[in-house]
């Protein structure tokens, strides 16, 4: 559109808004998209818990974790998602868009339970470490439970055995 086919005044103001707020909103559709789907490809770690095995997703990143486990309509029983942070610290979490009920064990760098909450699906309430931690199991809410598993269990893999 050259400028000497623009209509002119208001209008012309007008159709360039529009034109702009289509442009700006196709351009944000895709990331919006994105943070709508389930993150079902990332990398994945075995641990065990007594004789039980977990095929855990690791969320690493900053944006890994942010996502979690939203948008995910089912979980097989023996997977989880794994949390792991930089350092050890207060961890809390919630569960906005995220649509199954879950369990979280809040876990040491030696693999300990320190403590276990479960969680609502799409509520924003809180629920924390009562100390500071670096991992965070996410798993289907009643596994611990119908395991007999509590705080205090101990979690192994290769995350847990490196000092």
């Amino acid at each position: 559109m050259t400028a000497s086919s623009l209509p002119s005044g208001s209008s012309a103001r007008r159709a360039v808004a529009i034109a702009l707020l289509g442009a700006a909103l196709a351009a944000q559709a895709p990331l919006a998209l994105a943070q709508e789907q389930p993150q079902l490809n990332l990398q994945r770690a075995e641990l065990t818990i007594g004789m039980h095995r977990i095929d855990a997703q690791v969320a690493a990143t900053p944006q890994e974790r942010q996502t979690g486990l939203m948008h995910r309509k089912e979980m097989p029983q023996h997977e989880g998602m794994l949390f792991v942070f930089e350092q050890p610290a207060q961890q809390c979490f919630w569960m906005k868009n995220t649509l199954l009920p879950l369990t979280a064990a809040f876990v040491d760098d030696d693999g300990t339970i320190v403590n276990l909450a479960d969680m609502k699906p799409q509520t924003l309430d809180s629920h924390c470490s009562t100390k500071p931690v670096r991992y965070v199991l996410e798993m289907n809410q009643g596994w611990f439970a119908k395991k007999n598993i509590k705080a205090g269990a101990k979690l192994g893999g290769a995350l847990f055995s490196r000092k």
